[in-house]
């Protein structure tokens, strides 16, 4: 098992700092970022979001924002988009192909039990995303040796 994404799987974490992530047309500096300012899809909070200084910064404004109504039906597949835009980043995938067969855990210790993992109970929707994205990206590796 691999988690927290703290020291050497810090990369895991979405406050990871991202050399250069567009989503949407536009760039943001990480997938929190991004993801944070999905939950109101444009205007004037999309773009203070976006220009947060921090990840952190970043999260505190979201959990403020009015959440678009379909937020509960999208966050999910919009977290997975985000990560596979992440991990296009070849050290990034690289780094993602390393963790090999663990799981990947996003252990937390301020209650998160949807996208991870707090005192032993919770969903670790991230980690099964980061480990989707893995997997999705090393079938693809594979069709593409077998086809070379």
């Amino acid at each position: 098992m691999i988690g927290p994404f703290t020291g050497n799987f810090r990369f895991l974490s979405n406050f990871y700092p991202l050399r250069r992530f567009v989503w949407r047309g536009e760039e943001w500096p990480t997938v929190e970022h991004a993801f944070q300012a999905a939950k109101v899809m444009g205007g004037p909070v999309w773009e203070r979001i976006k220009l947060a200084k921090t990840p952190g910064e970043a999260k505190r404004m979201g959990r403020r924002a009015a959440l678009r109504e379909d937020w509960e039906s999208v966050k999910v597949p919009i977290m997975y988009e985000l990560l596979t835009i992440k991990f296009r980043d070849p050290y990034l995938f690289r780094k993602l192909l390393e963790t090999g067969e663990h799981d990947l855990v996003e252990i937390n210790d301020w209650g998160d039990t949807f996208w991870g993992v707090c005192n032993g109970k919770g969903e670790n929707f991230l980690g099964m995303l980061l480990m989707l994205v893995r997997d999705d990206k090393r079938e693809i590796m594979v069709a593409v040796e077998n086809y070379l």
